[in-house]
């Protein structure tokens, strides 16, 4: 079965990160996505992070709007303490899941950088690393990023060439605490939710 990984603080989840997963099951033929929330992303800040409740709670309704293959909410990273490491999941995936084939999936920035995360040679024995852009020049900095990971891992990458929304979990953030609208932004049930639960609001349960 051919699985694919997503993984991200999902702060909140937004109409971008769908469209990019929508593109990748259909131009690779996915049978199912894992999507997987982060507890403690390694590689970034976690400003204004909201709870891992809410934020799995945000990744099950937006899940719902993908109709092109079954998507499974995994709270494997959030059960895990401290930092979570894409190694360390795909090795538990892969007890899981023994008989997978594993995509995972990232966009540019990601890419950019995988060969310096933790473990990068398990990463690559255990999945075929898939990007997308997120710049205009960003489809040439990635074909020569797979090229410079193929030839020095022997990593199997994919690179697709995948329209890029300018939509920013940041921007959301910085609206919902003005109390913006999210139109446009992420899918109407996730910004019910942000807007019932006071997500980002100066005095709610995260600011």
């Amino acid at each position: 079965m051919k699985t694919g990984i997503y993984g991200g603080t999902f702060n909140p989840i937004h109409l971008g990160h769908l469209h990019i997963l929508q593109e990748f099951i259909r131009r690779l033929s996915l049978d199912r996505v894992l999507l997987i929330p982060t507890r403690v992303p390694p590689h970034k800040q976690a400003e204004s992070l909201a709870e891992a409740e809410d934020r799995l709670e945000m990744c099950r309704l937006a899940a719902g709007e993908i109709t092109e293959a079954p998507v499974l909410l995994s709270r494997l990273e959030l059960s895990r303490e401290g930092k979570s490491y894409t190694a360390e999941t795909l090795e538990e995936l892969k007890r899981v899941f023994p008989g997978d084939e594993f995509y995972l999936l990232m966009g540019e920035d990601m890419f950019l950088t995988v060969d310096r995360w933790y473990r990068p040679e398990t990463i690559f024995a255990l999945a075929k690393i898939c990007a997308s852009p997120r710049s205009a020049d960003g489809f040439r900095q990635l074909k020569e990023k797979k090229r410079e990971l193929e030839d020095r891992f022997g990593a199997r990458c994919c690179v697709e060439d995948i329209p890029y929304w300018n939509i920013s979990s940041t921007e959301i953030r910085k609206m919902a605490a003005a109390g913006e609208e999210l139109n446009g932004m992420t899918p109407v049930s996730v910004a019910k939710y942000i807007r019932e639960h006071k997500l980002y609001e100066k005095g709610g349960r995260r600011e």
